[in-house]
């Protein structure tokens, strides 16, 4: 599976973007998709998920009421809506799916457990 981040951009506090992952690879629908972001200075880390399954949904508590992670597999695409956003928010963000390959869900969400990270997409917010 291959992933393409995009959709991000600048945005002044309060504001809202649409980030899309695009993925090549008829599995796609078959994999758990998780997005992940990254500070100047800081260490990656799990903003949120969507599982294979299509059952579940699990966000970082930073975001969680904000962000908003949806998938169309018909267009091998997943989506994150980012609203209310805020100056901390501004980071590289990645999209990622769990190095254990198809039909994986699992509630470790750290870096480790995902690979073919995607290239990521910068979100800026001004105060």
């Amino acid at each position: 599976v291959q992933l393409q981040a995009s959709g991000g951009g600048l945005v002044q506090a309060g504001g809202s973007l649409r980030l899309s992952c695009g993925a090549s690879g008829r599995t796609f629908s078959s994999y758990t998709v998780a997005w992940f972001r990254q500070a100047p200075g800081k260490e990656r880390e799990f903003v949120a998920d969507y599982s294979y399954s299509g059952r579940w949904t699990y966000y970082a508590d930073s975001v969680k009421g904000r962000f908003t992670i949806s998938r169309d597999n018909a267009k091998n695409t997943v989506y994150l809506q980012l609203d209310s956003l805020k100056p901390e928010d501004t980071a590289v963000y990645y999209c990622a799916v769990p190095e254990k390959g198809p039909y994986y869900y699992s509630d470790s969400r750290a870096p480790r457990d995902f690979a073919y990270w995607g290239q990521g997409t910068l979100v800026t917010v001004s105060s």
